[in-house]
């Protein structure tokens, strides 16, 4: 069973237009949530996906040389298999 959520321990304060905050209330209602709920899962939302597409991989150097040995290698049939089969696909984009 999930221990209960901790209540909101600071404010976050934010000053907007009156249409943009009837934009807001449109899609909070929409989605079942009030304005805070919905102003809130939206930023963090798109604070992890900003540090998701921000995020550095630090490796050792064994790690290091073990991946540029596999980038220089002949690929392997799998792998041949999975590029033909992706560049045949067709984007998501373009589908329909």
């Amino acid at each position: 069973m999930k221990s209960p959520q901790p209540l909101a321990e600071v404010n976050i304060h934010l000053r907007a237009r009156e249409q943009d905050r009837s934009l807001i209330d449109q899609a909070a209602e929409l989605m079942g949530a009030n304005r805070s709920q919905f102003m809130l899962a939206s930023a963090l939302s798109a604070a992890k996906n900003v540090l998701l597409d921000q995020t550095t991989l630090y490796a050792d150097r064994r790690a290091f040389r073990e991946v540029l040995d596999w980038l220089d290698a002949p690929a392997s049939t799998e792998e041949e298999m999975g590029m033909k089969r992706l560049a045949s696909s067709k984007a998501p984009w373009r589908r329909g």
